[in-house]
């Protein structure tokens, strides 16, 4: 990315598009395993919270640690951002992503329904693993974040056509600010003074 490019860009940070399917992954998760329990499936509920179970600790992991390194590297690499750059609202990052997603949500929330006659609960606790695992991974970039004392921002142009993958292949490199630019805390939450975010 050249440092001289004093073009008008849209920023969103990137642990807030990172974190933005984390909740609803989460909450799908624990109604479709919720209501998985109650159905008796052809593995048995025992056997089918036992996979689940393993299924939950296998997703959680896999998505929290995958990519670590790019994201690392387009960190190392972030350019400080310019006056002409405008931050965007952590509000707005989540939603985008979400309404660009939200058919995609659905269908896994329909399928991790429909495993629980097969295999109770193990599609639900699946769902929720991958949610937590993209919470973990915006605590990795939140903790990044603090010991570098800058947050991080990607181009808004640079994110897919669903407003997420900010380490995909089209990302060039990152941006940075201060601690306390936006209205986000390093991870991507909400910032505790800002009620209306």
């Amino acid at each position: 990315m050249a440092r001289g490019d004093r073009r008008v860009q849209g920023l969103a940070r990137v642990a807030v598009v990172v974190r933005a399917g984390a909740a609803p992954m989460w909450w799908f998760g624990v109604l479709a395993a919720g209501v998985g329990v109650l159905l008796p499936g052809v593995t048995g509920r025992r056997i089918g919270v036992m996979a689940g179970a393993a299924l939950f600790i296998v997703a959680a992991v896999v998505v929290a640690y995958a990519r670590r390194r790019r994201y690392t590297a387009l960190a190392r690499g972030a350019a400080r951002a310019g006056k002409h750059d405008v931050l965007q609202d952590r509000a707005v990052s989540t939603r985008n992503w979400r309404r660009a997603h939200r058919w995609w949500l659905v269908l896994a929330f329909a399928l991790a329904l429909a495993s629980g006659f097969a295999v109770p609960a193990a599609g639900g606790m699946l769902l929720a693993g991958a949610g937590t695992g993209l919470r973990l991974k915006a605590a990795w970039l939140g903790r990044r974040e603090r010991a570098d004392d800058a947050l991080l921002w990607i181009r808004v142009d640079w994110l897919d056509k669903r407003h997420g993958a900010p380490a995909g292949k089209p990302v060039k490199g990152y941006r940075s600010t201060g601690i306390a630019a936006g209205d986000a805390t390093p991870g991507g939450a909400r910032r505790r003074s800002d009620v209306f975010a």
